[in-house]
């Protein structure tokens, strides 16, 4: 019995010293090295697409100078009946076009006005008459415009006057020769000119217009940007 006693102390400490099952290594392992957090899994975005396309604004469109306007009158204007700041109406005849594409269509209504308005002097002058345009609408919007002048003037009328002159002279001397001799052709002259300027007064004096439905065509003399 008491051999018993210090052989169970010696097979105790023989087995403490073997070595470690694989099994129980690989569990101390695992229980003793620290835990590794790997890095995160990334998180899905939502798709969103490309950005949409950007709307290009507004594209700005320039009528360079010297552009011609072509336009029909709608009404009458002349020397007799209108003065220097009247206004009138005309429409657009043909579009214009820059760089290929219509920017203002036929018919496009504009606004113009009379810069100058001078019937004939009796017996002498010409009748001038002088527009301009000063804006159009499109779309609803104005656009002021600054366009060269377009002018009618009379023709001179003066050689006609001299004829009326002259041949009422003419008739008074051959009255005044059949009446009175010599003296009295000379009263006839001078009472045959008095009435030949009379009547050129009365007929001599000019005025010059443009009819309705006239075709004009005004020079843009500067730029105008739509």
């Amino acid at each position: 019995m008491r051999s018993w006693i210090w052989i169970a102390p010696l097979l105790f400490l023989a087995g403490c010293g073997k070595p470690n099952s694989p099994r129980r290594d690989a569990q101390v392992a695992a229980a003793s090295s620290p835990v590794i957090q790997g890095d995160p899994e990334p998180v899905a975005q939502p798709d969103l697409g490309r950005p949409p396309a950007t709307i290009p604004e507004h594209q700005e469109v320039v009528i360079p100078r010297g552009t011609a306007l072509r336009v029909r009158v709608d009404e009458g204007v002349n020397t007799r009946r209108n003065r220097a700041g009247d206004q009138f109406r005309a429409s657009l005849a043909e579009p214009i076009v820059v760089g290929g594409k219509t920017v203002v269509p036929r018919g496009t209504r504009f606004l113009g006005h009379v810069t100058e308005s001078q019937p004939s002097g009796r017996l002498q002058g010409r009748a001038v008459l002088a527009l301009t345009l000063d804006s159009f609408e499109l779309e609803g919007k104005g656009y002021r415009v600054r366009t060269g002048s377009v002018n009618r003037v009379s023709a001179a009328h003066k050689k006609r006057n001299f004829e009326l002159i002259g041949g009422g002279a003419g008739l008074g001397a051959l009255i005044g020769g059949l009446a009175g001799g010599g003296k009295g052709a000379l009263i006839g002259a001078g009472a045959g000119a008095g009435a030949g300027t009379a009547g050129a007064a009365a007929t001599g004096k000019k005025d010059v217009g443009v009819a309705a439905e006239t075709l004009l065509t005004f020079p843009l003399k500067t730029p105008v940007q739509l």
